[in-house]
């Protein structure tokens, strides 16, 4: 009786592969950044940063697949949209 099936152990290259991560850093600039940036910060996750400097938003994203790294950056670049309309929106309508 022969075995036909063929087991495979992982290599240092699989390991690397494994840990490797992919990823993005968005920059945005904002009336507000502050505010846009608390507005996000119940949306980070785990594998994401966000700081401020000065007007602008800096955000790291990294992600195991560049799918995941893919839709984390369009979530996020959504969330920065609506944020800053709606700081924009509150800004005009306070000042008016």
């Amino acid at each position: 009786m022969t075995n036909d099936s063929t087991e495979t152990e992982p290599n240092a290259t699989d390991a690397a592969r494994e840990c490797e991560s992919r990823t993005a850093r968005l920059r945005t600039t904002h009336a507000d950044a502050e505010t846009v940036a608390a507005a996000i910060r119940p949306d980070n996750t785990d594998s994401m940063e966000t700081a401020v400097e000065g007007d602008t938003l800096v955000t790291d994203i990294s992600r195991e697949t560049a799918g995941g790294l893919q839709s984390t950056v369009d979530d996020t670049v959504v969330n920065l949209t609506v944020a800053d309309a709606i700081v924009d929106t509150t800004r005009t309508h306070i000042y008016e």
